[in-house]
């Protein structure tokens, strides 16, 4: 999948924002193998927020949600493009739960991605504080509640920005998703639908915040596999991920 001796990029940022990536070994039916497998170079990073480089870089996203954080993906992508035979001109996104947040923002800041594809996301911040089922977490990454600072939330959005977006997204998530629900990927849809820009969502039956059926995790790599084959224009188109 080289071209000119460079290859594409995913990136994925990983679920929290409260969390990290760690070295370890990659499940074999994970995305990540799937991704890696199926030809790509995979880039996880963790942005501020994230675990492991002290108190104050996990801090570091409060009030600021989104903002710094795509700051800091973008540093180490570039710092891999130096390093590595990266493809600028081939690069995806993806991410589930704050991951998914992560691709909805991102997509609505830049146009560096070719591609991108937005798992169990949050596209609203104001109208997800009333539908989901975990919202004691928000107040202080936030600040304060929706109720009394919304301009907080709203300016952390994808929503907000929607009218920026030009990179083509799928979009999918579980129909039992408390912690993310469906209307967030719904909104998130809906407005790229119809602003133009080239999208597709799958809400997967019974399913809650993430994959767990293993038939549905594996539709959900095809169709990531599928549209990043078509957008970063991979020499040839998959039907199935790699087993």
């Amino acid at each position: 999948m080289t071209r000119g001796g460079k290859v594409p990029l995913i990136t994925t940022v990983h679920g929290g924002p409260s969390s990290a990536v760690t070295p370890r070994f990659l499940r074999a039916s994970g995305d990540a193998a799937v991704f890696l497998k199926a030809g790509y170079d995979l880039f996880m990073p963790n942005p501020r927020g994230s675990y492991g480089q002290g108190e104050a870089f996990t801090m570091a996203n409060r009030r600021d949600f989104g903002h710094g954080d795509l700051r800091d993906v973008h540093r180490g992508i570039d710092a891999l493009e130096k390093a590595a035979p990266i493809d600028e001109n081939r690069l995806a996104l993806t991410g589930y739960s704050y991951g998914g947040y992560m691709t909805m923002w991102v997509v609505t800041q830049t146009d560096r991605f070719k591609a991108a594809a937005a798992g169990g996301g949050v596209s609203n911040w104001q109208s997800y504080y009333g539908q989901n089922g975990i919202d004691a977490w928000l107040p202080p990454f936030f600040g304060a509640s929706v109720y009394d600072d919304p301009g907080v939330y709203a300016q952390s959005s994808p929503i907000t920005f929607i009218k920026q977006v030009k990179t083509p997204t799928f979009v999918y998530v579980g129909a039992n998703d408390v912690e993310c629900p469906p209307p967030q990927s719904l909104e998130f849809y809906h407005a790229l639908r119809t602003l133009g820009v080239p999208t597709s969502l799958v809400i997967y039956p019974g399913e809650g915040h993430g994959m767990r059926g293993h038939d549905h995790a594996r539709d959900a790599q095809r169709r990531m596999l599928a549209w990043f084959d078509r957008y970063l224009n991979t020499p040839f188109v998959r039907t199935s991920p790699a087993n």
